[in-house]
């Protein structure tokens, strides 16, 4: 994959009632996720142990964060603190690049 141009939002499909993820970068340093997930679908509530960045390439999404909703649709952006309880659901079939770093 190294010095390619990837249509990002092509590169994952949307399956029925499922929720897809393609890793694209995996390092010690952090990662590079896509997801799509199907309408309706979602992550129930968990925490990870460094902040995330989310990316909403397509559709809409409700993320709670610490109990408290975002609404994003694509184009938009959200970090969720390291340590905070979250969890999403799709609003409409979805796709996200999630970003995490972890130092």
């Amino acid at each position: 994959m190294n010095n390619e141009i990837m249509p990002l939002v092509e590169m994952i499909n949307y399956q029925n009632g499922a929720v897809v993820s393609k890793t694209i970068i995996d390092k010690n340093t952090g990662t590079v996720t896509l997801f799509a997930f199907d309408m309706g679908q979602g992550l129930s509530e968990h925490t990870a142990p460094f902040d995330a960045l989310v990316q909403v390439l397509d559709g809409e999404v409700e993320i709670r964060i610490s109990g408290k909703p975002f609404h994003l649709k694509q184009g938009e952006i959200i970090i969720i603190p390291a340590s905070k309880p979250h969890a999403l659901k799709a609003v409409s079939n979805f796709k996200m690049l999630l970003t995490m770093i972890r130092s």
